[in-house]
């Protein structure tokens, strides 16, 4: 990997590809397997950067085999359910595999056309100014940590840290924490620091979150979601609250009612159903303390919006991440109202041609599997569309 701005092509100009994680690298190789020069930018020293961040026991909610990018499979050591480092291990492996043009330490702070209207300029670190003929947007869904505006935080004299930096029960064993929100990675958390020794723990939860099993008699969910994926979500909601009933316990007396929206509702909101590592026990025999939600803070308590009061050690907010593209593309309208891309893989925005996003959706079926799909569909689309402006690998 290089740590200097590319060299310019004379035979037309490159795709330029803004993020190393799996939708950046998968991007690159379809359109390398393609003959197109494809450069990644990526902000931080190595691949993979939001993967190297993730708490220790991580582990994929999708199978290996349908987790892999094109061109190379996950090695069989790698278990079903891949670990972090092994994800980390993969993508290092994968840029290396395919001879990837990878420059690392360069951040693109805003994209716009060219002067001449036939490709896009990037402004990126150290005044740099970088000319493709396309680029694909790559930098991820969990890019910039959300916490909420809540009142009196600052009043809070416990340790307060927001889910990104959580990595271990390690400093919690003994201690009482609250946990801030029921999405997979707040779930998770809980029942680490459940497992890990801390004395007592709490999950704040807003929304009763749709929870499954992540793998029954050997079937894992995600196969169910890539076979209902194309489904109308109508149907998939009918089809799913018999199977709940028959594989999820009723936890309404410990806190988590069943949903009253369907599943694929929630999901088509953004809402991915909680893959169960745990939780379900840990809730069921109250090692887990399912909680109302927070509504601020007050004098160095917690106070939840059911009233109560509470006095935790430490609280951890799984509050989720904002995808912060604004000021990298907001001004060419191509943002929704909630800061989505309004078009996704393959399409481009009708005013905005050549600029493509990948891996900022959350599909039922398995986000890797989903950018690994979108990679070819983009890398297909930009040869189709570039014509003599892409810069061409030699033979």
């Amino acid at each position: 990997m290089a740590d200097s701005t590319p060299p310019a092509s004379p035979s037309g100009r490159p795709v330029y590809v803004i993020g190393g994680g799996p939708g950046g690298l998968a991007a690159a190789y379809a359109l390398r397997a393609r003959g197109i020069r494809a450069v990644v930018l990526e902000k931080s020293d190595q691949v993979g950067a939001a993967w190297r961040r993730h708490y220790d026991r991580l582990h994929l909610h999708t199978t290996r085999r349908l987790s892999a990018l094109p061109g190379l499979p996950m090695p069989r050591r790698f278990g079903r359910w891949v670990a972090r480092d092994d994800v980390v291990r993969y993508l290092e492996k994968y840029a290396e595999v395919h001879e990837l043009e990878i420059v690392t330490g360069v951040e693109v702070s805003r994209v716009e056309r060219t002067p001449d209207g036939d490709g896009w300029l990037l402004h990126a670190t150290g005044g740099r100014e970088l000319t493709g003929a396309a680029v694909v947007v790559a930098t991820g869904y969990n890019h910039t940590p959300y916490v909420p505006d809540w009142a009196g935080l600052d009043s809070y004299t416990g340790e307060f840290l927001h889910a990104g930096d959580y990595r271990s029960p390690v400093p919690y064993a003994g201690r009482d924490v609250l946990v801030v929100g029921v999405g997979n990675t707040g779930a998770e958390i809980a029942v680490d620091l459940m497992e890990g020794g801390a004395a007592r723990v709490r999950l704040s939860v807003r929304t009763a979150p749709h929870i499954v099993r992540r793998s029954t008699a050997g079937w894992a969910a995600q196969y169910t979601g890539v076979l209902v994926r194309r489904l109308p979500t109508g149907l998939v909601d009918r089809l799913a609250r018999p199977m709940a009933k028959l594989s999820v316990p009723d936890l309404s007396a410990q806190g988590l009612p069943r949903p009253a929206t369907g599943l694929y509702s929630r999901v088509k909101e953004g809402a991915i159903p909680v893959q169960d590592v745990g939780l379900i026990d840990a809730v069921r025999k109250g090692r887990v303390e399912v909680v109302a939600a927070v509504d601020g803070f007050e004098d160095g308590k917690v106070v939840l919006a059911d009233g109560t009061l509470v006095s935790p050690e430490a609280v951890i907010a799984a509050t989720g991440y904002v995808r912060a593209l604004e000021g990298l593309v907001g001004h060419l309208d191509v943002l929704d109202t909630l800061g989505r891309p309004v078009a996704h893989g393959a399409r481009t925005p009708h005013h905005a041609p050549g600029l493509y996003f990948t891996g900022f959706t959350t599909p039922i079926s398995g986000t890797l599997r989903e950018v690994a799909m979108d990679s070819e569909k983009i890398a297909k689309t930009i040869v189709k569309n570039g014509g003599a402006a892409l810069s061409r690998l030699p033979g």
